[in-house]
């Protein structure tokens, strides 16, 4: 079974989101996400200062097997992202939670954070999908 945090919030699209309670969040892909992928070769950031809604494509994930869009989980104006991933993709597939994290956001709206899953509801998600 994928790892699984339990702070985390997740879309059904396998990102995850860190609220930060300050109206910021962090976002990347989840260990389930990562690993059906295999070893990343490049991740495509978004670009700061993006405006983004609920489920608009951002970025792009590639690994040896295949390419994946990435997804804004939730509307907001990108303010960071981890360009430590530019010359060190593989750090997704190392700690998608931690040092893995792809873009963050301030939230447009922080009520839409109730519209995502909690982590046992991915995790019956990512089961499902065995």
């Amino acid at each position: 079974m994928s790892n699984v945090p339990a702070n985390l919030k997740y879309a059904d699209s396998h990102e995850w989101i860190l609220d930060h309670g300050d109206g910021t969040v962090t976002i990347g892909i989840t260990d389930h996400a990562q690993a059906l992928l295999g070893d990343l070769v490049f991740v495509e950031l978004p670009e700061i200062g993006s405006i983004l809604l609920a489920g608009d494509e951002c970025g792009v994930v590639e690994s040896v097997k295949a390419a994946s869009d990435i997804y804004a989980p939730i509307g907001g104006e990108v303010f960071e992202v981890n360009h430590e991933l530019d010359d060190s993709p593989e750090l997704v597939n190392t700690d998608p939670y931690e040092a893995g994290w792809i873009f963050k956001l301030k939230l447009e709206n922080s009520s839409d954070l109730a519209a995502l899953l909690s982590a046992d509801a991915y995790g019956e998600l990512v089961a499902s999908e065995a």
